[in-house]
C-alpha cells in the first residue's frame, strides 16, 4: 500500500468537522508501521490549523508507558503539538460535544523559559531551560472509531490530542524529584488511576529531553514560552458525561477537570 497523505488528513479533516469517528487510516491509507508517512499527515493538518489562525503554544509527548509501547509494537514515544485553543481553564467546564471519545490522564506540565534548539539534549539542559512546572490533566480524544489504533493512526491524529487542562500552582523543577513523584486522579473522591513519575520513560525530565531533541532534529525545536505535556503518569481513564476529574501530583498540588453532561 502506497501511502495516501493527503487522503488521510483530510479524512481526519472529516472527522473533526463532523464529530464522526472513523475506521483506522492502516486500513486503507497509511501503510502499518509508515512512521514517516504518519507524521506527514500530522504536518499537513498542522499547517492548515496553522493557516486558519490557531496558535501553536507547544507540544505534548505520547507512549512514554512501557506497556503502552508494547501494545503497539514500538520502543518509542511520539509526539504532537499544542494549541492555544485546546487549554482549558482549571475547574472550567469541557463541552463534550467539541470531543468524540475522550480520556483523561495526568501529567507534568513544562513551561519553558529557554529555547532547546540542540539535537543533542541532556537531562541538565531540559532543568536549566525550564521556568516552572504545573500539575496537569490531558484530555485525549482520538478520531478514529473505538480507540483502534495502531501507532501511524495515533501519530497521524496528532498523537490523539483533545484539550488539556493547567493548575496554577507553578513549582521549580530543582524542587522535586520527578521519579519518585506520585500521581493519582480522582473521581467523586475515589481514586480512578495511580501512577508516579518513574512511569514517564523513567522520569518525565527523559520524555523532555527525548521531545526536544526529537524536535530539534525535524527543525522546529522547542522555545522559550512553549508549554510540554510529558506524558501520562499513570493508566487513562474514559471519561464519563457530567463527571470531575481531580488530579493529585506530589509536590505540584492538584488540578481538575470538569465535563459537561452531553454526550461526546
Amino acid at each position: 500500500m502506497r501511502a495516501d497523505i493527503d487522503g488521510a488528513a483530510a479524512a481526519l479533516r472529516d472527522a473533526y468537522a463532523t464529530g464522526v469517528a472513523r475506521t483506522p487510516l492502516r486500513d486503507d491509507l497509511l501503510p502499518a508501521g509508515d512512521l514517516s508517512a504518519a507524521y506527514a499527515v500530522q504536518q499537513a493538518q498542522v499547517g492548515a490549523w496553522l493557516a486558519e489562525g490557531r496558535r501553536l503554544v507547544g507540544a505534548k509527548v505520547g507512549l512514554t508507558s512501557r506497556v503502552v509501547q508494547e501494545s503497539f509494537g514500538v520502543f518509542q514515544p511520539d509526539f504532537g503539538v499544542l494549541f492555544g485553543d485546546m487549554a482549558v481553564p482549571d475547574g472550567a467546564e469541557i463541552d463534550l460535544r467539541d470531543l468524540l471519545q475522550p480520556r483523561v490522564e495526568a501529567e507534568v506540565a513544562f513551561v519553558l523559559g529557554r529555547d532547546l534548539p540542540d539535537e543533542q539534549v541532556t537531562v541538565a539542559d531540559v532543568v536549566r531551560a525550564t521556568d516552572h512546572l504545573l500539575p496537569a490533566i490531558e484530555i485525549v480524544d482520538s478520531r478514529i472509531a473505538g480507540w483502534d489504533i495502531s501507532i501511524v493512526d495515533t501519530v497521524a491524529d496528532n498523537a490523539s490530542s483533545g484539550r488539556y487542562v493547567l493548575g496554577t500552582t507553578p513549582r521549580r523543577v530543582r524542587d522535586l524529584d520527578l521519579r519518585l513523584c506520585g500521581a493519582v486522579l480522582e473521581h467523586a473522591g475515589e481514586p480512578v488511576s495511580v501512577g508516579a513519575g518513574a512511569a514517564c520513560l523513567g522520569n518525565p525530565l527523559h520524555a523532555v529531553a527525548w521531545l526536544a531533541a526529537t524536535l530539534a532534529a525535524n527543525g522546529r525545536p522547542l522555545r522559550a514560552g512553549d508549554t510540554v505535556l510529558s506524558g501520562a503518569l499513570g493508566p487513562m481513564v474514559a471519561v464519563t458525561p457530567g463527571a470531575a476529574y481531580e488530579a493529585r501530583i506530589s509536590g505540584l498540588g492538584s488540578v481538575r477537570a470538569c465535563f459537561s453532561k452531553g454526550d461526546a
